[in-house]
């Protein structure tokens, strides 16, 4: 079989599995969620609920800590990061952990999504099967793709959406010859999702033909989208962050335990991935979510409704950033699509209370999922075809991509990155479709060190110093202490008039040769980097360091240049 047919034929085999995969998951959460509610018989809205999301979370920890001692949190990060960093290479492992762990934490009532955890376990069906077969780095990162496309796939029913997932947040710079295996492995993992669990859209609504005389309304739900995106984005990685310096896992998953059960109780729709409480609002039972908390004459008033949805709007980033840092496995797809329903909704009943016009706030809801998703992962196509796909609503395609691309300007303006590959960018590993930061991000310093180059003690004669010139084959010479601590170097260039006069053999030393180097690299340093003091010192071959100050080797900016060729080659994936 060519390498072209092999390709394929493995791109249906992942997705499938990733189709099982997510079907298996949704149909646990599912089943975790009837435990629950049957619990309680006749009870809508119980106290008890506050506290199963804790203990969802509770048992995703144990079971990471002592089971799997792995963090498999940030699943889309943490495939980008393969992507960049491992040669596309997953453990074994993740192909069924992040489906255990986000089962127990959302089936429970966590406020976070699934979507994160199966693109994390697709992509690693596809990397390890790539794996096992002994494929190249190219393969495998196409079928890591081919697996993160059918897990989006299956658990959407949405093929499209799910090809555009893995072009514009996975992949780079990939070809028409690669895109045939992701809509191969998209297409049959929806498939399987569509014999398992029948061919409806994944969340219903009544939605009405679209009006030109909205589309000022769309254009200013895009710049609230790219906004609140922001908004989302950002707070998401504050509170993150300041959660993450806390060392003990039982306070910290105590703490926001304690604070997940109180959003909760006041605002109960956030409980779980909250797609219940979208379709509500699609099918025009906003008012009905209230009623949970508020009793039946307060909903009357028009604007508590609008109030208490404006509040789970802005809270919804903590609720999610609670599940995550408390133990929790999920990821912010799902919350993103859920605050982004919210925000279509606010802003449809908004303009509604103000009599200024009367808008059809279920497609407001629909097309502020795609206006939410566009801004927060930047990834507009993805948005809109996901949107549509899940709903059926492509009768509202025009309205999509004008509050989805509006959405995503307004955004970029303050933020390059989205919330999967910031904090990525931030350690030098992202890869971009810009072919030449893509290359140097999958070239690693260590693999080009040359060893080949004789140090000399700093105390040592120049007599020393012939001997190894004799010996050599480079016109670098580094310079040593007796601990091997790097202290500069001497040219071949600068002493070849002393060479050849033996009375100076011995007064002359290498203290009184030695000079700096132009520029000295790290043996982890980023490539870019190392790229950049290059182009600044107009060095061809710069030392090595290690992080006590050891000399390794020197990097040749030549062998660079000859692996560079290489590597651009397999990332243009011919």
């Amino acid at each position: 079989m060519s390498e072209r047919n092999l390709l394929w034929v493995l791109a249906i085999v992942v997705g499938v599995l990733s189709g099982f995969a997510a079907v298996l998951l949704k149909q646990s959460i599912h089943y975790l969620g009837m435990v629950v509610r049957n619990a309680f018989p006749g009870q809508q809205y119980h106290w008890l609920y506050l506290i199963t999301p804790g203990i969802g979370m509770l048992l995703a920890l144990l079971f990471v800590k002592f089971i799997l001692r792995d963090n498999i949190g940030h699943g889309v990060t943490r495939v980008l990061r393969a992507i960049s960093r491992n040669e596309a290479q997953i453990k074994p492992h993740n192909t069924w952990s992040s489906l255990v762990s986000s089962a127990m934490t959302i089936g429970l009532g966590g406020s976070v999504g699934a979507e994160a955890p199966i693109v994390y376990t697709g992509a690693a069906i596809g990397s390890n099967v790539a794996r096992v077969l002994g494929l190249p780095y190219k393969q495998m990162t196409i079928l890591l793709g081919c697996g993160a496309a059918g897990a989006v796939a299956g658990i959407f029913k949405a093929p499209i959406a799910g090809v555009l997932f893995t072009l514009e947040i996975l992949m780079f710079n990939i070809s028409m010859t690669s895109i045939l295996p992701l809509l191969f492995s998209s297409v049959s993992a929806t498939m399987v999702t569509y014999l398992l669990m029948g061919n409806t859209v994944s969340i219903p609504g009544s939605l009405v033909p679209f009006e030109l005389g909205n589309i000022p309304y769309y254009v200013l739900l895009g710049v609230v989208c790219g906004f609140v995106s922001l908004y989302f984005l950002r707070t998401t990685l504050r509170v993150e962050d300041k959660l993450g310096k806390m060392r003990n896992p039982y306070i910290k998953w105590g703490m926001c335990a304690l604070l997940l059960g109180l959003l909760i109780f006041l605002f109960p729709p956030l409980y779980g991935e909250g797609y219940d409480s979208v379709s509500a609002i699609l099918n025009g039972g906003a008012d009905s979510e209230v009623k949970w908390i508020f009793p039946e004459g307060i909903i009357d008033r028009k604007w508590i409704v609008l109030i208490f949805f404006v509040a789970i709007m802005l809270v919804k980033v903590y609720a999610t950033a609670f599940t995550n840092a408390g133990g929790g496995v999920g990821g912010t797809f799902g919350p993103t699509i859920f605050t982004g329903a919210i925000t279509g909704f606010v802003l449809a009943r908004l303009v509604g209370n103000l009599g200024i016009a009367s808008l059809p706030e279920a497609n407001f809801t629909l097309v502020g999922m795609a206006g939410l998703m566009a801004g927060v992962m930047q990834a507009p196509l993805t948005a809109i075809f996901l949107v549509a796909e899940i709903t059926g609503g492509y009768s509202l395609m025009f309205p999509l991509m004008i509050t989805s691309a509006i959405s995503f300007a307004t955004i970029r303006i303050f933020e390059q990155y989205s919330i999967y590959s910031k904090r990525v960018a931030q350690q030098g590993d992202l890869l971009t479709h810009d072919s030449d930061r893509a290359v140097l991000t999958l070239l690693r310093t260590s693999d080009f060190i040359e060893k080949d180059f004789k140090p000399i003690e700093i105390g040592a004669s120049l007599g020393d110093l012939v001997k190894i010139i004799a010996s050599s084959n480079r016109n670098i010479v580094p310079v040593v202490d007796s601990d091997n601590i790097f202290q500069g170097i001497v040219l071949v260039d600068d002493v070849r008039s002393h060479m050849f006069n033996e009375s100076l053999y011995d007064r002359i030393h290498i203290y009184n040769l030695v000079k700096d180097a132009p520029g000295i690299l790290s043996q982890d340093e980023r490539m870019e980097s190392v790229m950049d003091k290059f182009e600044s010192t107009g060095a061809w071959n710069l030392p090595v360091k290690d992080a006590d100050g050891h000399y390794i080797g020197f990097v040749s900016k030549s062998k660079i240049f000859s692996s560079y060729r290489d590597q651009l080659h397999q990332v243009s994936h011919d």
